[in-house]
C-alpha cells in the first residue's frame, strides 16, 4: 500500500429557514444564516468526507448516506465524517493532513477557522488546515446565494 490523496467538493445555497443554524467544520456561526441540505448541510465537512472517501476508493458521501434516506435527515456531519473516517481505517488508512478552503462572501469566517480547525483535526486524528476566501462578487457564490467547500487530504497505510 501507498500514500493516496483525494479531493472533495461540496456547495449549499443559504436556507430559507431563518432558524437553520450555520455549522461549518462542526461549528456554529453565531448569527449567520443556515445552509439548506438534508443533513445540518456541513460544507467543510461534506468536502473532507468526500475526500477521504475518495482517497481509499469508497465512492462519495452520498453513496453512503443518501440525501433520500430519512434517516440522515438533520444529520450532524460531524459524526458523518467520523464515520468515514473509520470507514477509511477499515480499508487500512488515516489521514497524514488534510487541507480546506471555504468560498463564502458571508459571513466573515475568520474569526471561526481556528475552532474548525481543533474539531476536524479531532476527527481526522491529524492536522488540518482551514482557509476561507471570497468570490469577490462573482457568481453565485459572490452574490451570497451560498457557501462552498474544497478539501484535499492526504492519506497513508496504518
Amino acid at each position: 500500500m501507498s500514500v493516496r490523496i483525494g479531493q472533495g467538493i461540496d456547495i449549499h445555497r443559504f436556507s430559507e429557514d431563518p432558524h437553520r443554524p450555520l455549522v461549518l467544520g462542526g461549528v456554529v456561526i453565531e448569527g449567520a444564516r443556515g445552509l439548506g441540505g438534508h443533513s445540518d448541510a456541513d460544507a467543510v465537512c461534506h468536502s473532507l468526507a468526500d475526500a477521504v472517501l475518495g482517497a481509499v476508493g469508497l465512492g462519495d458521501l452520498g453513496r453512503h448516506f443518501p440525501d433520500t434516506d430519512p434517516v440522515w435527515e438533520g444529520a450532524d456531519s460531524m459524526a458523518l465524517l467520523t464515520a468515514v473516517v473509520q470507514m477509511a481505517a477499515g480499508q487500512g488508512y488515516a489521514c497524514a493532513n488534510a487541507d480546506c478552503t471555504i468560498v463564502a462572501d458571508t459571513p466573515r469566517l475568520a474569526p471561526h477557522t481556528a475552532g474548525m480547525v481543533d474539531r476536524l483535526s479531532g476527527v481526522l486524528g491529524a492536522p488540518v488546515s482551514v482557509k476561507a476566501t471570497r468570490a469577490e462578487g462573482i457568481g453565485a457564490l459572490g452574490r451570497a446565494e451560498g457557501i462552498a467547500c474544497l478539501a484535499i487530504v492526504l492519506m497513508e497505510p496504518v
